[in-house]
């Protein structure tokens, strides 16, 4: 059994990250400047996009960007259930309603048709998922939205660093939301960044993540603008500050290198669970080119391996082996089901199974190949039609 405990996260901090906070904390200037301008500038650069707006989180990035459609009481979002809570929270706060459609059974990944079939006259944007780090069929869903003049908002938390299959990374094309969370591919601590080919919407995000004003404080300062700026629309205060700023663009420099190894250990994990009775790892999407491997997902079907999901997380961490679910459906979470006139939806026997089922295991680039196999050979001993006992 292991003696130190191995985490299903754990970020990839450098000393090279330690001295570029620590040079920021002694500059003097640690809020919204010049190194949340550097990171906004490295996502253009590689996408190649019209604009890029970081912000304190991810969720954040989501508000804005509804906010910034004018969604409301009486709008509806289609979107996934399988998906964080976050992005379901901001429509209902908003007063408009999710309606959640089912996702593929074996990659997660929403399916066209299913988005085409939910759209009503009241549908005002569609929220596709690029789950576990792999890419959604966003040319087809596009085309589909628009033909019905509703615009996209793709949840690329988990797909930074994504390729499709056309060769074009995620976030080139249309709005994308990155997550900058400590356990996704990079991380600033918390915070995430909004990227988009439409001008006027980009403009108008950022406007709103500072309170409305027309100019943040650092443009103020370094441009010699009086200190009282205009509000030109009643905003928030979603800025990302420069010293978790400055962390996410030295983390984007290496992420390539962190996709890469990534890759190599969910490979490793592929092959060393082939055959294990009711451990069944994620599908390939088509769609996807390079996946960023955000994630290492199995689902654990009872019937097959002998034992459930919370038995065999409870025996793995008994192992000192750490796990994850992401996600429960947001539909089965309990303030959703006691107001099921908040939402509504079609049939979702894949979200609802895999729901159940989903497990995530260790996947951060500092792990070492022998870590994947002592989860693998954890799981073999652990189930029971393998040969092995519960713990």
């Amino acid at each position: 059994m292991r003696q130190d405990f191995l985490p299903f996260a754990r970020p990839s901090i450098s000393e090279e990250d330690v001295a570029a906070v620590t040079e920021v904390l002694r500059s003097g200037w640690i809020t919204t400047g010049a190194r949340c301008n550097e990171l906004e500038a490295a996502f253009l650069e590689r996408l190649g996009t019209e604009r890029a707006v970081a912000t304190s989180s991810a969720t954040g990035a989501m508000h804005l960007a509804l906010l910034a459609l004018d969604i409301g009481p009486g709008d509806e979002i289609v979107t996934p259930s399988m998906t964080w809570i976050s992005t379901i929270n901001m429509i209902v706060r908003l007063g408009a309603t999710p309606v959640f459609i089912d996702v593929d059974r074996d990659t997660l990944m929403v399916r066209p048709a299913a988005i085409e079939a939910a759209i009503t006259e009241r549908t005002r944007a569609i929220i596709p998922v690029d789950y576990a780090g792999a890419a959604a069929e966003l040319p087809t869903i596009r085309a589909i939205a628009a033909k019905h003049g509703i615009p996209v908002i793709e949840d690329a938390a988990h797909a930074v660093g994504t390729r499709r299959r056309c060769g074009e990374e995620v976030g080139a094309t249309g709005t994308a939301i990155f997550s900058l969370h400590p356990i996704k591919n990079i991380t600033s601590g918390e915070g995430g960044v909004l990227v988009t080919d439409d001008v006027e919407f980009g403009d108008r995000v950022r406007r709103l993540r500072f309170h409305g004003l027309g100019v943040d404080a650092w443009e103020r300062g370094q441009q010699g603008r009086s200190p009282q700026a205009e509000v030109l629309e009643p905003g928030f205060k979603y800025n990302l500050p420069d010293m978790n700023a400055v962390l996410g663009h030295s983390q984007f420099k290496r992420l390539d290198g962190f996709i890469d190894r990534r890759r190599d250990l969910a490979l490793r994990y592929r092959e060393r669970l082939e055959g294990v009775p009711g451990i069944l790892p994620l599908g390939d999407s088509a769609e996807t080119d390079r996946h960023a491997w955000h994630l290492f997902i199995v689902r654990v079907d009872s019937e097959s391996a002998g034992i459930d999901r919370e038995g065999l997380m409870a025996a793995l961490k008994s192992r000192n082996i750490g796990t994850g679910i992401h996600f429960r459906a947001a539909h089965g979470q309990r303030w959703f089901v006691d107001h099921p006139d908040r939402w509504r939806s079609a049939d979702l026997p894949n979200t609802e199974w895999n729901s159940d089922r989903i497990c995530s295991l260790p996947l951060f680039p500092a792990m070492r190949d022998e870590d994947v196999d002592e989860v693998a050979e954890a799981i073999r001993a652990i189930v029971p039609s393998t040969g092995g006992v519960p713990a």
